[in-house]
């Protein structure tokens, strides 16, 4: 690879001092690396990188942050279907594949066309407005839907492709591709998956049943959840989140649908350390 560009956590490289090192390193070795000198302003419909910004023959984007600024990255950058390469800058994740002070020997890997790239599964959600207005995005990890206000258990309607699967009484729903299994998806006790499997899972938070269970539905699944509108306006009201992010407001009676996005995410990787020896580290910590 020749060409690269670089996006940096600022709160955990200040004055973008790693970010200006790699692109030393790369420029001195006759590669071309640009990086991104600031947040995008409010209002640009990205989360922190304005797709604009990168030009578009760029071969690999590096990351600089941890896990959550590489998901971040890869719900920005989703429409460029460029591969992303995280370098972490604290503990080590589930995304990230190195450190700092094992960046130069990767980065040379890379340069040498050493490496291979993961084709993680992306979701898509729309919520269906009462006014005939649609709210759309994308999530790498999942959609949580929860309470907006009070926190008491919302009721939901799930339905799946059409057909009513379940009734939930719950604070929320996980709806996690295989990555964001590792994510809340596990604190809710949901199950872990291998990451480049094809399935979606629905978890629910904190169910007022004797049984908690995790759903696993095929990548080609529709999910539809219903919020019931039996509850009065305020107290009814949900939060669709993408990857942490606020989505959009159900109202009672509204809907969202989750589906497979037609994109995914390029993770390129170095080594062929697997998901179960990054699994055990994680474990063992």
């Amino acid at each position: 690879m020749d060409r690269f560009f670089i996006i940096s956590n600022i709160t955990k490289d200040p004055g973008l001092e790693t970010a200006r090192a790699i692109q030393r390193y790369l420029t001195e070795r006759g590669r071309q690396c640009l990086y991104q000198e600031q947040a995008a302003q409010p209002g640009a419909g990205c989360a922190y990188t304005d797709e604009r910004w990168v030009p578009d023959d760029t071969e690999c984007v590096l990351v600089l942050g941890g896990d959550g600024t590489l998901i971040q990255a890869a719900r920005d950058l989703a429409h460029k279907q460029v591969p992303l390469y995280g370098i972490n800058m604290g503990t080590l994740g589930y995304l990230t594949e190195v450190d700092r002070s094992g960046a130069a020997a990767a980065l040379d890997k890379i340069m040498n066309d050493e490496y291979y790239v993961e084709n993680r599964m992306m979701l898509k959600g729309e919520i269906g407005k009462e006014d005939g207005s649609r709210v759309k995005d994308r999530a790498l990890n999942d959609i949580v839907i929860t309470r907006k206000h009070a926190p008491k258990v919302v009721r939901f309607q799930v339905y799946v492709n059409g057909e009513f699967l379940s009734h939930y009484t719950a604070d929320g729903l996980i709806i996690s591709t295989p990555t964001g299994s590792t994510a809340y998806n596990l604190s809710a006790g949901g199950p872990l998956v291998e990451p480049n499997a094809s399935i979606m899972l629905i978890t629910p938070i904190s169910p007022h049943t004797l049984v908690n269970r995790t759903i696993v539905l095929p990548a080609g699944a529709r999910i539809t959840v219903r919020i019931s509108d039996s509850s009065d306006e305020k107290s009814g009201r949900c939060l669709a989140s993408f990857d942490g992010s606020a989505g959009g407001v159900l109202e009672p009676g509204e809907q969202i649908e989750i589906r497979r996005s037609s994109y995914t995410t390029k993770i390129l990787r170095t080594s062929k350390v697997s998901f179960l020896e990054i699994l055990r580290k994680k474990l063992s910590d």
